[in-house]
């Protein structure tokens, strides 16, 4: 009765529009006070020691580094690179939103701040070429996902955090996952515009302005090669790693290309204090919620409760991604991290999974669920960017979110793809 209680009080506050924040904290109270002798004074204190992390402040520092680098010049010159390399391909615009969401991974940690600061300009861009505009907000809000699987990743640093897992270990494992995804994207919408018509973009460019383009990127292109390199070889770890991230693309913002203003500077600390706030609000409230569930063991009974269905270990991974595929579609990857990371880790490590390729799944199945309605946050930001439905979105999204599966299941069931660096590394 605990369990149903606690999880669907929360489930109703959430389909009642209450923030997602507040329903964990008023699911956590409710049960307290009608199943429970433990104090309310729990929600407080295991919300204050949930952010007394040192971790944790690699969050707020990636989402800084984002928004400086996205106004101040390098998202621009990362899209000039990507030109070169597969711009004069079918589908080469696409293509090219695809690889500069990648390297703009490598940077802010974020899904829906990569799709924000790539669609901004690919989406318009594409449009002029003679692509639809709905096919334009597809891809960047499908290429947007793996802004949390290439590292640095925002959900590796909270699941690391939750779990006791190296937070350097996952960011090692995501790497190749990262590229799978934008290799399975960009194949999809080569076979999309073969089949719609959409050709490259026609332009040739000499050797000495292909030169003078290498040049210009170059500092942006250096900037994801020094936070990983500084992270893998062990310079730094990812906390520090992330102000490094700040320092360094707001010297070449401002001083090498010249673009990042006092106004835009302001701007990306009053973008960042925001999505910090709430970021940080959840993040204590589900720590009160989890503490509550390790207290009453309800991991433990849940994980029970799977294992007797099956002792398959294909079919339970199975039911493991569908299941957190469905959640995905209705809970932020943050909370729903925090909550079920240690309900569903007991049992995928009696698997002899390793927790480290379990982190990289759930937040793949997390990440797919920002391009699936109702929740799908990065479906919202494209539709809004490119003022177009999400209905007209969804019918090339469809074959993008189905490439996007494909990685999953590799990733899943072929533990070299997420472990294969980690175990080099090592």
């Amino acid at each position: 009765m605990e369990v149903l209680t606690l999880f669907g009080s929360f489930i109703l506050l959430i389909f009642i529009k209450v923030p997602i924040g507040y329903a964990i904290g008023m699911g956590t109270m409710i049960t307290l006070m009608l199943f429970s002798d433990i104090p309310l004074l729990l929600i407080t204190q295991n919300a204050v020691a949930g952010v007394d992390s040192f971790p944790l402040m690699a969050i707020p520092f990636f989402i800084l580094a984002g928004n400086i680098m996205s106004t101040g010049g390098v998202a621009k010159r990362l899209v000039d690179m990507a030109s070169l390399a597969v711009g004069r391909v079918t589908g080469g615009l696409a293509m090219i939103t695809t690889v500069v969401c990648m390297f703009f991974a490598a940077i802010s940690g974020s899904a829906m701040a990569t799709t924000s600061a790539v669609g901004a300009f690919m989406i318009p861009e594409m449009e002029k070429k003679g692509y639809d505009r709905g096919f334009g907000a597809s891809i960047a809000a499908a290429a947007g996902t793996i802004g949390v699987i290439i590292p640095p990743s925002i959900p590796f640093v909270l699941y690391g955090v939750v779990t006791g897992t190296s937070i350097g270990d996952l960011f090692k494992a995501g790497f190749f996952p990262g590229i799978a995804m934008g290799v399975g994207l960009m194949i999809t919408c080569y076979f999309i515009s073969k089949k719609e018509g959409y050709r490259g973009t026609y332009e040739k460019f000499t050797f000495a302005e292909k030169w003078a383009k290498f040049k210009d990127a170059i500092w942006a292109i250096l900037s994801p090669g020094i936070i990983l390199g500084g992270i893998y070889s062990g310079v730094f770890t990812p906390t520090e790693a992330a102000v490094v991230s700040v320092v360094y693309s707001a010297i070449i913002g401002a001083f090498v290309y010249k673009e990042l203003t006092f106004q835009k500077l302001y701007d990306a600390l009053r973008d960042t204090i925001i999505v910090n706030g709430l970021t940080t609000f959840m993040v204590g409230l589900s720590a009160a919620f989890a503490a509550y569930l390790s207290m009453e063991q309800i991991p433990t009974m849940i994980a029970n409760s799977i294992l007797s269905f099956t002792d398959n270990p294909i079919l339970l991974l199975l039911i493991i991604n569908v299941f957190l595929l469905v959640v995905g579609c209705f809970i932020d990857n943050i909370p729903a991290t925090i909550i079920l990371a240690p309900i569903l880790l007991p049992i995928v490590t009696k698997l002899g999974m390793s927790p480290v390729q379990f982190g990289i799944i759930l937040t793949m199945n997390l990440a797919i669920g920002f391009t699936t309605p109702p929740y799908g946050i990065d479906l919202f930001v494209a539709s809004a960017i490119a003022d177009v439905s999400i209905e007209r979105m969804m019918k090339t999204m469809k074959w993008l979110i189905l490439s996007l599966l494909i990685v999953l299941l590799l990733t899943t069931y072929f533990s070299p793809l997420s472990m294969f660096l980690v175990n080099v590394l090592k």
